[in-house]
């Protein structure tokens, strides 16, 4: 099996690792393959299919510490790498807060079967698809698109870490997905928009008809997009885009930024962040979810975990390093490639959902802007001054009135965050969950 191989080539990571005169090490290996089909106006623009083996290796030599990664898995290349990271570490600079978990701390006698990650059917053929391009296609041009852009993806991917401390794991993931941009309109009138959707089971996946007609749908509702009016108006970020608040103030109580110094809730601990009522739930072992994980890139056993309760936030997000600089145990939060440290980062959220539907919300908030896309981004880590281009519609007495594009909202995420009014909209299937959100008044400059 895969994993197996992958569990021999981290081994023997280590091995070379102590012959080499390391302290301690870590070692993380990695396969994938990826197929993907492109079709771009009728026409097949791209087939692609990719398979690789990735080797990382970090080494640590009294508080200094290196990585190497490399492709190539032969004996000759793992004792090279061994060599060059314990090279490497013995000129790197002293870091009292690295190191390897303690042995108590690491995980064990995890069951993967019980995340469901991995789809054990048939991996798809390209013409399966690229029929799933073509569906999709077929629907968004028989909706009016005057062009498609449309793909289908899988992708399969194993690893396993091993370390000196101890820990030995590893798992395997897979995902597919369906995608479309449906286009219309001419000329500077044109406007696109776009649908798509990814399962870790390929059973799972909607109908392609469906992803198209949707692209097309969301595309055509765009036509003729003007300027909003400036000046102070309540906000609804639409649910695709809603997440990007909520990942803000993840940003924002991220270790690594708390460490720094550079975050705008630096001794917000125990303050509130959030309207009352309102939660951030981490949750690493939802089942046949994307992002779910057993263990972290450090080897420690993941759990489900409280960020804000009732608008309160209650604690930041830690790998080990981070944790011994803040004077805190670890979150189980670490992320990890084969190239890089690990570092703290979350995975699947939940956003505690309102009883409203969205369009209550858009009745509720009179005369406003709903936001369905975000463009670019201007947050100041250490104020939270919030800046971002818009486009969507506007809403007049409750209804929406026409598209829009081409507006800046703008806040301070401090303030508006204790704002919010949750919908009841977010997708059971995504790994971050956050429903509809209306702010109850930003900053808007349109025309």
């Amino acid at each position: 099996m895969m994993t197996d191989r992958l569990q021999d080539l981290t081994h023997a990571l280590l091995d070379a690792a102590k012959m080499a005169g390391a302290d301690s090490a870590d070692a993380l290996a990695v396969s994938a393959t990826a197929l993907s089909i492109d079709i771009r106006r009728g026409a097949l623009e791209q087939a692609e299919r990719s398979e690789a083996t990735d080797l990382g290796l970090r080494v640590i030599i009294g508080g200094r510490s290196a990585i190497v990664s490399a492709s190539d898995t032969s004996g000759r290349t793992i004792a090279e790498m061994a060599e060059r990271a314990v090279a490497m570490a013995q000129e790197a600079p002293v870091d009292p807060y690295t190191g390897l978990a303690d042995a108590g701390q690491l995980a064990k006698d995890w069951d993967i079967a019980t995340l469901d990650l991995c789809d054990n059917s048939a991996e798809p053929d390209a013409a399966a698809l690229e029929a799933d391009a073509r569906a999709a296609e077929a629907a968004a041009m028989t909706g009016g698109a005057v062009q498609v852009e449309a793909s289908g993806h899988y992708a399969r991917q194993a690893l396993h870490m091993a370390a000196t401390n101890g820990f030995d794991g590893g798992y395997a993931r897979t995902s597919r997905s369906i995608s479309a941009v449906a286009f219309v309109g001419t000329g500077t009138g044109m406007e696109r928009d776009w649908s798509g959707e990814t399962r870790v089971c390929q059973g799972d996946l909607p109908g392609a008809d469906s992803i198209g007609a949707l692209a097309i749908e969301r595309a055509k509702a765009r036509l003729g997009a003007r300027k909003p009016a400036t000046g102070a108006y309540p906000v609804l970020f639409d649910e695709r885009v809603a997440s990007t608040l909520i990942g803000h103030l993840l940003s924002a109580a991220n270790g690594s930024a708390i460490a720094r110094g550079s975050s705008w809730l630096l001794g917000a601990l125990g303050q509130q962040v959030l309207p009352k009522g309102m939660s951030v739930i981490e949750d690493p072992r939802r089942v046949r979810v994307g992002a779910s994980r057993p263990f972290d890139g450090e080897g420690l056993a993941t759990a489900r975990r409280v960020i804000v309760e009732d608008g309160i936030l209650q604690g930041w997000t830690l790998d080990l390093a981070t944790g011994r600089k803040l004077g805190m145990a670890s979150t189980a939060n670490a992320v990890r490639g084969t190239s890089s440290p690990p570092a703290p980062a979350t995975s699947n959220i939940d956003l505690s959902p309102g009883s409203a539907t969205r369009a209550d919300l858009i009745r509720d908030m009179g005369t406003g802007l709903l936001i369905t896309s975000l463009i670019g981004s201007t947050v100041n880590p250490n104020t939270g001054d919030y800046s971002r281009g818009a486009s969507g519609f506007w809403v007049e007495n409750g209804e929406i009135a026409y598209p829009v594009n081409e507006c800046t909202v703008a806040g301070n995420l401090k303030d508006f965050l204790l704002r919010l009014t949750a919908a009841n909209d977010a997708r059971a299937h995504l790994s971050t969950r956050v429903p509809s959100l209306l702010v109850e008044g930003m900053t808007l400059a349109g025309s």
